[in-house]
């Protein structure tokens, strides 16, 4: 089976400007014996830098590195130390070309300088920091603000006070510094380190240092050079970006393996640091730094490795299918990459007797018929022929559920941690333990049920992680809450009895339980003693586990009798409820009769709903005391309401509504449309349509209102219009036009052809000289409304007539001038022309005519050419054209 290369271990940095060529670095010392003075010692100190093959900066033949070294308290200069290069430099290339299914991937090559030399320090309390201060990294840091930014690489060699024993040599990181990832896509890389003194190491991302500038790129050539003084600045990382996260939420760093995971960003340069925390007989004794810079390409790759997600996790990281899965039969499948290269899928869940377990989806989900062991293969297909094959052997064995119990509080006495995984399948064969006591490394345990003694108060993160026969792994944390007291909890702390009864208090907790005083008291040793006290005692229990004392008290107060008050009698509406508030120091409570009572008749708030008037009887008990009352609930009926019944109204209308009631009292809402609202006859005159809310009252008992609605329906407006006035010539057809409604009516009929359509044609003799014709327009719902046209009638044939004169001083009279049609079916141009032929007014209809402007701008007074043209019923064209005045 083919395996990709997903991850090239490279340093990459193509740089613009001629210092900026640093790409990362480490560094480290190892312990070389005694030295040569009274309590000294020797190391060896190594500095490892690395540089882009293409860089145009300064080469690594060029450095020289001079290490300062500081009291690690005051970070005050102690002394330097200057590292010799190790000649030759190396260079390692990869041809990320002859990749398969890998594109855009860049070339890649990288120079590793090393610096060496010898260091003596005598042996202090608090210790040394060594570092190296230089600048400048490469340009275009995507997780860093700013150009020309410099580095310092530092490690720590730890004093007396924190070291318990012998002496120290730093861990010492792979050679794995920095890799091309795609961006995007999931990735791995390994920086574990390995340390020559076998202490524990843990890791975590941290802030990278800044550190020397253009203008003073090698600050520390010389211990004149050297600060005095030294201050670690942090760079300035860019949101979202932080040295705690400098890939993003998506990518983190294994605190035990060194492993970062994720997903990377976008492409670009990354500055990575990852500090070591070294450990020893579970004391932190040192603290060792890698600083790197990730290179994430521009690059994409198609690659197959099964990976399967349950319905419980599907909303979180998938993780590779390995060793059994144990949640149910049915899983959900992905494929490591989302890559765009791939264009076909291939999947084969290994159901030998089976012809369905298969899948041509990037993500599959399969159930699978049984138990048992299957070989799950998927086969991607990607661009230019590019073929990728990944297996995994998927055990399935539902019903594995991990689960504990904890015993315990105090954190002076052993918790007991007690197993209670359940598997349907197998056995569980392995427990692993983390007691979450950060203050040790030793809280851990591989027993089934084992005990752990915790050395202070807090609240405990434990976590165990279980496997099965069948491969079956699971984990789970809970919650522990460690006391400096046993636990101990009381089941009240004020309580109430009866000076007849005898009282038990039941106790949660484990351990030695005493009780005073001593007053009527039994079982006084134990954690359920019975108390009769004949006054008010207060009762202090004291719990003794192991060493651990807790205490607490419980109030017992005594009566003698009890008081018992039902409530004041009361009225409802028919068919309604009431949830009774008695007022008792009782303790139990019934409610008689109950045949009306919804639920259980001996609750302290019983809800009753009486279809008649009824007293309830309440007992109040306190054990063996015991009081009673009584309350009358009358049930009154509703009143009743009859708004009427809805109408249609014309616009402009009014109409009179009829309501009825039984009740003592009424009130209509909205009043503002009605009139004499204060009847239930008034008057109602809305403008649009309107409902009228009728409520109605009693003072029977019943205090609810009742109401009823009726709506009177609006109907539009009529709005008639039979056309403007006009002129017609004697014995020309005239054609009225009317509008506004769905029926019409003229009136009077002389000369019409047809008064019951909106537009009938008159013709009229020259025996009138004028005649108003009265549309009236209906528009449903019996809504009308008229209006009228007055028509004049010349004697003459027909013609077009223009005034001679006109005075558009907009005083509203006579302040436009337009043609007056009569007898004309239409008018076609009606134009006007200054004395110099322009064209001032041009129109194809009479209205609203020149009103002595051109542009705004009003016309100066005088003589005016005009030109009319129009036709006549008969078809034929009439043209007049003349002069006008303009008198201003």
């Amino acid at each position: 089976m083919k395996k990709l290369i997903v991850f090239l271990l490279i340093f990459f940095s193509f740089l613009s400007s001629f210092a900026n060529h640093i790409a990362g670095g480490e560094l480290f010392y190892e312990y070389a014996g005694v030295g040569a003075t009274l309590n000294t010692s020797k190391y060896n100190v190594t500095m490892r830098l690395f540089r882009d093959c293409h860089s145009t900066g300064q080469t690594l033949e060029s450095e020289r590195v001079v290490i300062g070294v500081y009291s690690t308290n005051a970070m005050s200069l102690f002394t330097n130390v200057t590292l010799t290069e190790q000649l030759p430099i190396p260079s390692i290339s990869l041809n990320t070309k002859a990749i398969p299914c890998l594109v855009n991937a860049p070339e890649v090559c990288f120079q590793i300088g090393v610096f060496t030399g010898t260091v003596e320090l005598p042996n202090t309390s608090d210790g040394f920091t060594l570092t190296w201060v230089r600048c400048c990294r490469i340009d275009n840091i995507a997780n860093v603000s700013g150009a020309s930014i410099g580095a310092t690489f530092a490690t720590r060699i730890p004093g007396q006070n924190a070291l318990p024993s012998g002496s120290n040599s730093s861990p010492q990181f792979a050679i794995k510094d920095t890799a091309l990832v795609c961006q995007n896509k999931g990735f791995t890389l390994d920086f574990g380190a390995i340390d020559p003194d076998g202490d524990l190491l843990t890791y975590s991302f941290c802030d990278a240092y800044s550190g020397g500038s253009s203008a003073n790129p090698n600050p520390g050539t010389s211990q004149q050079g050297l600060p005095s003084v030294l201050a670690l600045q942090p760079l300035p990382y860019t949101a979202p970006f932080t040295g705690q996260s400098p890939l993003g939420s998506s990518v983190t760093i294994n605190s035990t393996t060194g492993k970062i995971t994720g997903v990377a960003p976008a492409a670009g340069r990354y500055v990575i640091n990852v500090c070591i925390t070294e450990r020893r007989n579970g004391i932190v004794i040192n603290e060792h730094r890698k600083d790197f810079i990730l290179e994430v390409g521009n690059c994409d790759f198609a690659a197959s490795l099964p990976m399967a997600l349950s319905g419980d996790f599907a909303s979180g990281q998938p993780v590779p299918v390995s060793g059994a899965y144990c949640k149910d039969f049915k899983v959900n499948f992905t494929n490591s990459s989302s890559s765009s290269l791939i264009k076909e899928y291939q999947w084969d869940f290994g159901v030998s007797s089976s012809t369905q377990d298969t899948s041509s989806l990037a993500e599959p989900v399969f159930s699978f018929p049984d138990t048992g062991q299957y070989k799950v293969r998927l086969v991607v297909k990607a661009t230019a022929g590019c073929v990728d094959t990944g297996y995994t052997t998927l055990g399935v064995y539902p019903g594995f559920k991990p689960d504990f119990q904890v015993i315990g509080s105090c954190f002076q006495a052993p918790f007991s941690f007690n197993d209670k995984t359940t598997a349907n399948y197998g056995v569980v064969n392995s427990w692993s333990w983390n007691f979450g006591d950060q203050s040790t490394l030793s809280d851990t345990s591989n027993l089934k049920n084992p005990n752990y003694t915790y050395s202070d108060t807090g609240r405990r993160n434990v976590s165990l992680a279980v496997t099965s026969s069948k491969g079956c792994k699971e984990n789970i944390t809970k919650v522990v809450a460690v006391t400096d007291k046993p636990f101990l909890s009381l089941p009240f702390k004020d309580t109430l009895m009866c000076g007849l009864d005898t009282l038990p208090i039941n106790v949660a907790g484990t351990g030695t339980f005493s009780w005073k005083p001593s007053y009527n008291i039994l079982n006084a040793g134990t954690a359920n003693p019975l108390v009769f006290p004949k006054i008010t005692t207060t009762y202090v229990v004291t719990l003794a586990e192991k060493g651990c004392i807790a205490t607490d008290s419980v109030k017992v107060n005594v009566v003698n009798a009890i008081q018992a008050y039902a409530g004041a009698d009361t009225s409802i509406c028919a068919t309604d409820s009431i949830v009774f508030r008695p007022v008792s120091d009782g303790r139990q409570f019934h409610w008689d009769p109950v045949s009306d009572i919804s639920g259980s008749p001996d609750t302290r708030n019983a809800v009753a709903k009486p279809r008649v008037t009824t007293t309830y009887q309440l007992t109040a008990n306190l054990g063996k005391c015991e009081a009673k009352d009584a309350i009358t609930v009358k049930v009154a009926p509703y009143p009743l309401a009859n708004a009427g019944t809805d109408v249609t109204i014309c616009y402009g209308k009014q109409t009179q509504l009829s309501a009825s009631i039984t009740g003592s009292g009424f009130r209509w809402t909205p009043s503002n449309s009605l009139i004499n609202s204060n009847t239930l006859t008034p008057i109602a005159n809305p403008t649009k349509t309107t409902s009228f809310i009728l409520s109605v009252t009693d003072t029977l008992g019943c205090p609810k209102p009742v109401n009823d609605t009726v709506v009177v329906t609006v109907t539009p407006k009529v709005n008639a219009f039979a056309g403007n006035d006009t002129t017609i010539v004697a014995d020309q057809p005239l054609q009225l036009n009317a509008s506004g409604g769905t029926s019409y009516s003229w009136s009077p009929t002389t000369g019409m052809n047809n008064p019951s359509i909106p537009n009938p044609v008159v013709v009229l003799n020259a025996s009138y000289d004028s005649i108003t014709y009265t549309v009236l327009v209906s528009a449903g719902a019996g809504c009308t409304q008229e209006d009228d046209i007055k028509v004049r009638i010349f004697k003459t044939a027909p013609d077009i007539f223009v005034p001679t004169a006109f005075t558009p001083n907009r005083d509203g009279k006579n302040d436009f001038l337009k043609p007056i049609p009569v007898g004309m079916k239409s008018i076609v141009s009606f134009k006007v022309y200054n004395r110099w032929g322009q064209l001032v007014y041009s129109s194809s209809s009479p209205n609203p005519g020149w009103d002595g402007t051109l542009g705004g701008k009003d016309q100066s007074a005088g003589t005016y050419v005009f030109f009319a043209s129009g036709t006549d019923y008969l078809e034929k064209t009439i043209i007049k054209k003349g002069t006008v005045v303009l008198i201003r």
